[in-house]
């Protein structure tokens, strides 16, 4: 068939040629590239990004966005692949070019007829992987503004799930995501020397351990990098820590951003020391409508096995989407062969592209087409 997209070997290309969040231009390119030869519109959108469009027929108001992220990651890719990366140092390790893969095949199908009521957006969205986050540059363009979104769509490879079953999760899915960074500032000198300090190495000790108490079922809180700077004998003036917050709850995240703030507080009274306290608000919480989690599962259901989906401490940008339009996003298994994703070995069964084609394209379907 003329303008026939070969969507395998286009994830192929995708996987050589990985780009870092917010520098994928050949990315966006190879992406414009493949529009073009299908005759679908299109235009750039966060930098990096590209907003496809689809016209049916009927109320053009109407419209569904499909999205896949289009990012990698900063690994050196250990595969011995003849489509392993090009890029020294930089690695599509966590699925992005099958997700990318999988929405251009569907916006290929669908093109062909245009069957359908009202408009399907494809979003290829970059930076994902990185804060701020993609999405939130996308909806700071409003390019849906005029359109009735019925639904915001995506999908995230998963190799604990056998090649073509698809996970979901009604309500809250995935956590939220902040940055934590603590300067703890006291007096340090001599080891020994311990009624002339305010020592900042204890104060931050304590408190790592009362913020380590936080941590429940729906909360996470990890300090990850320690940095004092002195010597056996030498207690430094200053500690530095970094670490993240995960939560379900935009409420319990805003009461656990107090709680932190007031713990470093009654902990310097203790000490004597200051404790400045930076919290960098990433990723909102991913929470999938029920309704389209309902649906999308029992369309699931002809393509493949579905499974139902635990509570997920990582966080995604697509939350973003959740809290402005209904959205839903699922889990499509691509063996566990393919290894753990953010590792150099990472590599997902191509199958299951076929496969999510397959479901993607049905429920975009469904979406438009019922009133």
């Amino acid at each position: 068939m003329d303008n026939e997209l070969n969507i395998i070997e286009f994830r192929r290309e995708l996987h050589r040629c990985p780009e870092l969040s917010f520098h994928e231009e050949a990315t966006h390119d190879r992406i414009v590239r493949a529009l073009d030869m299908l005759g679908i519109a299109h235009r750039t959108v966060a930098r990096t990004g590209v907003l496809a469009r689809i016209k049916g027929r009927g109320d053009l108001r109407r419209a569904v966005v499909l999205r896949a992220d289009i990012d990698a990651l900063p690994i050196h890719e250990q595969n011995d692949l003849a489509w392993r990366s090009q890029n020294e140092g930089v690695m599509h390790a966590c699925g992005h070019d099958i997700h990318t893969a999988v929405l251009m095949g569907v916006l290929q199908e669908l093109n062909r007829s245009r069957d359908f009521e009202g408009t399907l957006f494809g979003l290829f969205q970059p930076g994902e992987e990185c804060n701020p986050g993609g999405a939130s540059l996308v909806l700071a363009e409003d390019p849906f503004n005029g359109y009735e979104v019925k639904a915001v769509v995506g999908e995230h490879v998963e190799p604990s799930l056998d090649t073509g079953v698809f996970g979901f999760r009604e309500g809250k899915y995935m956590a939220s995501s902040d940055e934590l960074r603590f300067a703890v500032h006291g007096m340090g000198g001599h080891a020994a020397l311990r009624n002339q300090l305010r020592d900042p190495v204890a104060a931050a000790a304590e408190l790592i351990g009362r913020l380590l108490a936080f941590n429940t079922s729906e909360r996470v809180l990890s300090i990850g990098h320690v940095t004092a700077d002195g010597a056996t004998n030498v207690v430094p003036d200053e500690v530095r820590m970094e670490g993240t917050l995960r939560t379900f709850d935009e409420t319990l995240r805003s009461d656990t951003y107090d709680a932190i703030h007031r713990t470093a507080a009654e902990t310097d009274t203790r000490y004597g020391t200051t404790t400045t306290v930076d919290i960098s608000r990433g990723y909102p919480c991913v929470v999938n409508d029920p309704t389209l989690t309902r649906l999308g599962r029992q369309l699931a259901g002809e393509f493949g096995r579905t499974v139902e989906l635990p509570l997920r401490t990582t966080a995604e940008d697509f939350g973003f989407y959740t809290h402005r339009y209904p959205a839903l996003f699922y889990r499509l298994g691509v063996g566990p062969d393919a290894g753990k994703t953010h590792t150099s070995t990472f590599s997902p069964d191509e199958r299951a592209i076929t496969t999510g084609i397959a479901f993607m394209k049905a429920l975009a379907l469904k979406l438009l087409n019922e009133k």
